[in-house]
């Protein structure tokens, strides 16, 4: 059996891998990084990129058939699934291109195939055949989809995101189980391209969504596109000739069974710590066996090992895998004491439409950091003057401020442009700025961004740090 040994080994060449292992060479040169499936991220190859992608479809199918809006008629608008997934496919494999031609640029000597595992804190063995000694081990295994038991009975007609997308053609019905950010994007992408669609959750989640008043409007405004119950009663799943079969129970029609071409399990996502034998490692695990770790240095307790990406299980989003890798590989790579790295604000975006947005400390979390001595601001966008012009007039804003500070907290949005509108906000808070710092700044007329300042000035005055609002007002511009 072959054997090395290593200052750092690195396992996954994920996100969070690939960022590690770009930290640590700049330390050491004597580094391996470990890759058990194929190159590539699963944002570029089964996650962010290809739903958005099949977003982009969805959108530019709806906005034809929305056209009538603005006098516009398209005529009869045909939608090509086969052309609509082969387009996905298409552009996805570009994406994932670029993440192997960055593999590919590693050194051979530092690249490992295979499957790793903990013999014991210090020793990785790979496939039986080889056998690593690293001085520091970074974990980088990310996640894959996790399907609950009882949704198993789909037999084949179960399908996860990853499948999707290799579908030849778009069904004709798909229940879609978990209305999270993966159902959600996905489940009206369907929809809109002519897919039949019914949602079911469970304990009332609607994506990342924290504030009750903008989950009841955004539960409203997609009941309008397709029934989505966030707390459904499901009684029975089965396999037939035709389809799946979903027994559940209607608010309104009591019992009832719908069948469908495939039952898509959008239900999480959960870490590849698993398979590593991680019981060897001597760190100290969690109650869904992860190991416990301090995420400003990545570190696992006091030892030597480092976690970072979906393999941690914290925040599954690609801006957080990429500063979590890069931290964990600073601390493996230099021989120094581990060291905190920079966080950032949190933000994330929901590609839905209207889109969502979080930022910064939830409802709840401003409510615990400022003891109840906080205030709301809001605006709606049913009569925001850009997005009534574009057609995009649904939605609400609702931005948190902390009394006697007057700093703005964070905020919660569902409503047209939140992509953009989040990055604003979040800069904001992460340069803690106050209410009145952030009214301070230009706002340019129409745009939707106006609506920030709308509820930005709801917010002062509720601080008692602004004006009484004035309807309507003369510097502002109409529908500002």
């Amino acid at each position: 059996m072959e054997k090395r040994k290593v200052d750092v080994a690195i396992i996954g060449t994920g996100t969070a891998g690939m960022g590690a292992y770009r930290a640590a060479r700049k330390y050491t040169d004597n580094v391996v990084i470990i890759e058990g499936g194929p190159y590539g991220t699963t944002c570029a190859r089964v996650g962010c990129m290809p739903s958005k992608l099949l977003i982009a479809a969805a959108e530019a199918a709806h906005d034809m058939q929305s056209a009538d809006l603005f006098g516009v008629h398209a005529g009869e608008i045909q939608i090509d699934g086969r052309a609509v997934l082969e387009r996905v496919r298409r552009e996805r494999d570009r994406f994932v291109s670029f993440v192997l031609e960055s593999v590919e640029s590693f050194p051979d000597e530092h690249k490992v195939q295979g499957h790793a595992r903990f013999v014991d804190p210090h020793h990785l063995m790979i496939d039986e055949r080889l056998e690593i000694e690293a001085e520091r081990i970074v974990i980088a295994t990310g996640s894959r989809p996790n399907v609950p038991e009882f949704l198993r009975t789909a037999d084949d007609r179960l399908i996860v995101n990853d499948d999707l997308f290799e579908l030849d053609e778009l069904p004709e019905s798909v229940a879609v189980f978990g209305p999270g950010v993966i159902g959600l994007e996905l489940g009206q992408a369907l929809s809109r391209l002519g897919v039949r669609i019914r949602m079911f959750g469970v304990g009332g989640v609607l994506g990342p969504i924290q504030d009750r008043e903008i989950q009841e409007y955004a539960l409203k405004t997609f009941n309008e596109e397709f029934p989505l119950d966030p707390d459904s009663d499901v009684t029975g799943i089965k396999r037939t000739e035709t389809g799946v079969e979903v027994t559940f129970r209607d608010r309104e029609k009591g019992e009832i069974t719908e069948t469908f071409d495939y039952l898509l399990a959008a239900t999480g996502r959960r870490p590849n710590i698993d398979t590593l034998d991680i019981q060897n490692a001597d760190v100290e695990l969690d109650d869904m066996g992860v190991p416990k770790f301090d995420r400003y240095t990545m570190q696992c307790g006091g030892s030597h090992i480092f976690i970072a990406g979906d393999a941690s299980n914290e925040l599954p989003l690609l801006h957080e895998a990429s500063d979590g890798g890069r931290i964990a590989g600073d601390n493996a790579g230099g021989r120094h004491e581990p060291r905190a790295g920079l966080r950032r604000t949190p933000l994330a975006i929901v590609f839905t439409s209207p889109q969502i947005a979080t930022v910064g400390l939830t409802i709840d979390q401003v409510d615990e950091r400022c003891q109840g001595c906080y205030e709301v601001g809001e605006v709606s966008f049913e009569g925001q003057g850009r997005s009534r012009v574009i057609g995009r007039n649904r939605g609400l804003l609702r931005v948190y401020g902390e009394q006697g500070s007057g700093l703005f907290m964070g905020a919660e949005m569902f409503g047209p442009a939140a992509e953009h509108i989040g990055h604003l906000l979040a800069w904001s808070a992460q340069k803690r700025m106050t209410v009145s710092e952030m009214l301070e700044m230009p706002f340019y007329h129409p745009v939707i961004e106006e609506g920030v300042r709308t509820a930005l000035r709801d917010l002062a005055h509720k601080l008692h740090i602004g004006p009484e609002i004035v309807d309507r007002c003369s510097e502002c511009g109409p529908g500002s």
